[in-house]
């Protein structure tokens, strides 16, 4: 009888942990594809990596910074900061950029934000819509790049412009 309980118990543990690790797989490769629904959905003919960076600490002043939803703005996790003028920076196939600032819309004339970067290797466009303004002007709106082969990434935005 003794036995037959230890040989019992250990069935149970082995299975629970079996229950246990199906589970936080299946949380793994649901969590991986996504990602992957996201990059492949905003591509047309390959991909843009867009990774997050911290908060440059070029920026001493005024400035705008985004990230892809209010979750990760409130994490810190951004993928776009300027300096509210000449310079932008992002995390683009690996490698952190600093980019000019072609244009930039004034906000306080039709609560609207367009900003224009443009290099080499990448175009990006900023658009979006003032939903709160107090001292700073908090913004929704999308984030496209595009490469000069073709290739786009779009992503929805969520951050804050000021000072």
């Amino acid at each position: 009888m003794k036995y037959l309980i230890i040989v019992f118990s250990a069935f149970l543990l082995v299975a629970c942990k079996k229950e246990k690790e199906t589970v936080s797989g299946s949380t793994a490769a649901d969590s991986s594809h996504v990602a992957k629904d996201t990059a492949s959905a905003g591509s047309s003919s390959g991909n843009i990596l867009v990774g997050t960076i911290p908060f440059p600490k070029e920026i001493k002043e005024c400035s705008c910074y985004f990230a892809v939803s209010k979750a990760d703005f409130e994490n810190e996790r951004y993928i776009y900061a300027d300096d509210a003028g000449k310079t932008a920076y992002m995390m683009l196939d690996g490698k952190r950029l600093a980019m000019n600032l072609i244009s930039s819309s004034d906000m306080e004339v039709d609560e609207l934000l367009t900003k224009e970067i443009e290099n080499d290797d990448y175009k990006i466009s900023v658009k979006g819509k003032k939903i709160k303004g107090e001292e700073a002007l908090l913004f929704e709106g999308t984030l496209t790049i595009e490469k000069p082969d073709g290739t786009t990434f779009t992503t929805p935005i969520y951050g804050e412009c000021g000072c």
